[in-house]
Parts: structure tokens; C-alpha cells; sequence
């Protein structure tokens, strides 16, 4: 990636415009999505192509009131189960799945829901991704947290009585190296019992160093299971390449991580498909890796910049509930967490039916943490965020409203010895 690709403070040259104007007219001055590029690593697993030919072959459209109403009474969900779930021909039936994901939440989660935050750490990216708000074509404040910043970040949010972490980067080897996301993980160590780190894929080697450095668990977007349509939103850079993406998650389990979550950016593309293609990656792995923590993250897409441009595909509350509701029906053990992409009314409903995971005093921006944790102007200057949030309530505030709805927020369950 040539430097004056980066935006920051600075316009685009005439070069990257150039450069940026092909990848959007020509398909052919696009690298091959499929193909993996130098230094990437291969594994051999069979998880890729069970869940792709699943999800290329299902189709919604011929389940019927019957075959949903045989789902909703076998005592194991089937993953044919979990497809009429997931159809148009459940809609009708949401109130009785919500009420059978209830009872499948509390049986092995009981009223509990685990609160953590995430913490951006840098925003510069080297992708071409026309939906992200981080892209390397947009003209936004780029930041790169030095390790000070980052303990005093840190340090703000650990006084708020926060015990785990998402930390979170832009896809930029160049900018965000593994050592220096390795050496914001053993910072974040003094502060936090849980870390988490969501960046851009990495090999198995480069995992294990992390998680020699303190973290626990990995998030992966994998944003749309549907490669031809993958490609028509990844231009450029290495989150391109459509199967090393898809393969994180299982690199990382073999580096010796705790856990991992995987996840689809609902309303990139058929949000069915995506729905089913995101809990057969879960479900295969889990039988993989039964020792594994394994987990479904269920972010719609937000406004951003570019959204005009992308056609987004909407998917509503009643459809999102449905797609919870089936996940925790076919996935009864695994966790579920919702974002702040979502309404507070929304979360508070949900994680008294599907959900087991909020997260709490967010900020998708880099450096602000205690402008808005403390009202204190900041010290330095601050980067822009990737996407709007819709929740923003505190970590105080939502741990009194989710006490107030009857559940027992938990910060951490694990002691280290």
C-alpha cells in the first residue's frame, strides 16, 4: 500500500484518485478475492466448504408453516431445523421462538449478561472496503494511539469499574503492527480481567504471540459469507482475500486462544443466507474445538459514509429478533452478543430472550474516552469513529437498567491463579 493512500488531514492524491476511481469502474484491476496473497498462511480444514455449499443450496422460500412448527417442538434443533427457522415462513411464529430461546437462555445461562467495552486503538486501514467508515479512501482524522495514550485510556475506563476489553485497530500492518498491538494487550492486562482484540486476520504464529501477550478471545467479521458479493465491496487491501478471512477464526483456536466470535454485517447482503452461513461457522467449529469458548456477535449495518453507494438491504427489529431467536435455539450453549449498533429498548428486551453479551460506555472513536467517560476536555487530538452508535448509555447506567430489568449483569467470571 503506497503511503499517500492514507487520508490524513491531507487530500487524496491525484494518483490514489486515479487508483480508487479503476477498483470502482473495472472489475479487472482487482486482485483475485479468492486468491491468497504472500505470507498468508493456508490450513487444512474442511469448515470452508461445508458451510458455504450449506448456505449456496438453502433456500428459504420452500419452508412452510409445517416445517416451523416442526423445529419449534423437536427437543434438539437440527441445522434443517435452524433453516425454517430462519425463513419468511417463521415470522409468525417469533412470539413462540422467543419464547423457546427464553427458555433454552435461562437453562444454561440463567439470568446473567456479561458487560465489557471496546477500545479503538488506531484508525488508519490499508482496505478499500466501501462501506467502513475506516477506509483507506476516506477523508477522516486518522490516530494512532501511542502506549502512553493507551494506558491512560485504559486507566479511564478501568475507574468506571469496566473488567474486559475489546481492543480494536484499522487493518494496517504498516500503522498497527502485531508488536504494537501485542505490547496494548500486556497493558491492558494490568487493567482488565477479560481482553479481547478484534484487528485484521493474522497466521497462527502471530496469534499465539498475542496470546502470549494477555488475550483471551478473537472477533472476526467475516461481513457477508457471499463471496461474489464480498467482492464487490472489498477493493482492495488484504481483508480482499475472502477465504484467509473466513479461516481467522480457526487459526486463532489453533494458536491456543480461549475463545473466538464469529459474525456477519447484517444487510451487506441476503441477510438469511448470511444469518444461516454465521451459525454453521460456529456450529462446525464448536464440534471442532469442543473446549473452545464460542461465540455470535449480530451487528446490522449503521449509516455511514458511503452508504448511498452500497444499496444496503435492511433488516428490520422483527427480523433481527428472529434471527437471535433461532441462533440461541439451534446454538443453545453458545454466547450471543449484541452492540451498540442497536436501541436501548432493543437491548433491554433481548437480552431477556437470545442474548447473553452488551457491551457498555462505547466509543467507535480513538482517543476520547475521557471527554466522554469524564467530560474533561482531551490532552491530545482525537480520531474519527467508524460508525455511529445508537446506544451510548455508561457502564454505571447500564448496569442499573439491566439490574432494574431483572437480569444480573456480570463483569468478569474467571479467576486467574
Amino acid at each position: 500500500m503506497e503511503n499517500n493512500y492514507f487520508v490524513d488531514s491531507e487530500k487524496l492524491s491525484e494518483a490514489a484518485l486515479k487508483r480508487k476511481h479503476e477498483l470502482e469502474a473495472d472489475p479487472s484491476c482487482r486482485t483475485d478475492h479468492m486468491k491468497y496473497m504472500e505470507g498468508m498462511e493456508r490450513i487444512s480444514s474442511d469448515i470452508y466448504d461445508k458451510v458455504i455449499s450449506e448456505m449456496k443450496s438453502y433456500d428459504y422460500s420452500r419452508y412452510t408453516a409445517a416445517d416451523v412448527r416442526r423445529a419449534l417442538v423437536h427437543e434438539s434443533c437440527t441445522a434443517e431445523d435452524f433453516k425454517a427457522l430462519l425463513s419468511p415462513a417463521a415470522e409468525p411464529f417469533l412470539e413462540k421462538m422467543a419464547e423457546r430461546a427464553r427458555l433454552e437462555t435461562q437453562k444454561h445461562f440463567g439470568n446473567t449478561v456479561y458487560l465489557f467495552t471496546p477500545l479503538y486503538i488506531a484508525n488508519y486501514c490499508e482496505n478499500y472496503c466501501v462501506y467502513c467508515g475506516f477506509n483507506c479512501y476516506n477523508d477522516i482524522r486518522r490516530m494512532k494511539l501511542s502506549m502512553e495514550q493507551i494506558d491512560h485510556e485504559m486507566k479511564v475506563i478501568a475507574e468506571s469499574g469496566m473488567e474486559e476489553i475489546l481492543i480494536l485497530t484499522g487493518e494496517s500492518r504498516a500503522k498497527s503492527s502485531i508488536e504494537y498491538i501485542g505490547e496494548a494487550c500486556k497493558l491492558a492486562r494490568k487493567y482488565f480481567r477479560m481482553v479481547g482484540i478484534e484487528i485484521y486476520p493474522v497466521n497462527t504464529e502471530e496469534y499465539r504471540y498475542l496470546h502470549e501477550c494477555g488475550v483471551d478471545y478473537v472477533t472476526v467479521f467475516q461481513e457477508t459469507y457471499d463471496s461474489d458479493r464480498y467482492e464487490q465491496l472489498h477493493l482492495l487491501g488484504h481483508k480482499r482475500v475472502f477465504p484467509y478471512r473466513f479461516e481467522s477464526q480457526e487459526r486463532a483456536l489453533m494458536a491456543g486462544m480461549r475463545g473466538i466470535a464469529c459474525s456477519a454485517l447484517l444487510g451487506l447482503s441476503d441477510f438469511r443466507k448470511d444469518a444461516l452461513a454465521s451459525a454453521l461457522h460456529v456450529y462446525y467449529l464448536q464440534r471442532k474445538y469442543p473446549h473452545a469458548e464460542i461465540s455470535l456477535s449480530c451487528p446490522r449495518l449503521r449509516p455511514i459514509i458511503n452508504n448511498d453507494e452500497i444499496n444496503p438491504l435492511d433488516v428490520h427489529e422483527k427480523q433481527l429478533c428472529q434471527i437471535l431467536c433461532a441462533y440461541r435455539i439451534f446454538l443453545p450453549f453458545c454466547g450471543i452478543t449484541v452492540s451498540s449498533r442497536e436501541s436501548e429498548s432493543f437491548r433491554n428486551g433481548i437480552v431477556k430472550i437470545a442474548a447473553t453479551k452488551v457491551s457498555a460506555g462505547v466509543s467507535t472513536g480513538i482517543g476520547d474516552h475521557e471527554s466522554k467517560y469524564t467530560g474533561k476536555e482531551a490532552d491530545s487530538a482525537e480520531g474519527d469513529e467508524q460508525f455511529e452508535i445508537s446506544d451510548g448509555r455508561s457502564l454505571g447506567k447500564m448496569y442499573s437498567d439491566m439490574t432494574n430489568e431483572g437480569m444480573q449483569p456480570v463483569l468478569n467470571d474467571y479467576l486467574y491463579v
